[in-house]
């Protein structure tokens, strides 16, 4: 008698190359210690970590952010340290996507390898207008004010490790 291992894969497909989210707006100089606090990088848990995120600058969002919502800031956000918890904690909490003037390298790198999508841009919004965010046709249209931002459209390797969830996701979905 033969056995045969079968195993069965299921894959969730989400359009990341799409979102559509309120705008929660920041300024310059956003560090990690703002994101989330280093008195919360002990925990392991997640829900923990989103409780607290931007706790550091708004004590309110991390109550009224929701999924989907989209953070808009000026320069250099995510500098500090390289905590990789930042993007973590903001993605868990619901942020679909950051877009703002520039970043710190590290973040922008540890953003893409949890599956958070980052982008740099300059756009006109004000906190509370809802944004559409199409990273594979490269636009940002301000919904509230009819206005459209041309941005460098996500490259297709890009947009894969995003949709599925990060870096290590997306190896370990190729791997196999």
């Amino acid at each position: 008698m033969e056995y045969y291992r079968i195993k069965v894969i299921f894959t969730v497909v989400f359009m990341i190359e799409e979102m559509n989210g309120k705008v929660w707006l920041f300024g310059d100089n956003i560090d990690t210690d703002v994101i989330i606090p280093g008195r919360y990088l002990r925990t392991f848990s997640l829900d923990d970590l989103s409780a607290h995120v931007m706790e550091g600058i708004s004590m309110d969002f991390a109550k009224n952010v929701n999924k989907g919502d989209i953070i808009v800031a000026g320069w250099n956000f995510g500098c500090g340290s390289s905590r990789e918890q930042a993007p973590v904690a903001l993605k868990h909490a619901g942020v679909s996507a950051i877009v703002a003037k520039s970043f710190a390298r590290i973040f922008y790198r540890n953003a893409i390898n949890v599956g958070l999508p980052v982008i740099i841009a300059d756009v006109d919004a004000n906190e509370g207008d809802h944004l559409k965010i199409n990273l594979e046709d490269g636009f940002i249209e301000n919904l509230t004010k009819k206005k459209s931002f041309k941005i460098k459209p996500f490259k297709k390797f890009m947009l894969n490790i995003l949709t599925d969830g990060g870096l290590v996701k997306h190896y370990l979905k190729e791997k196999n």
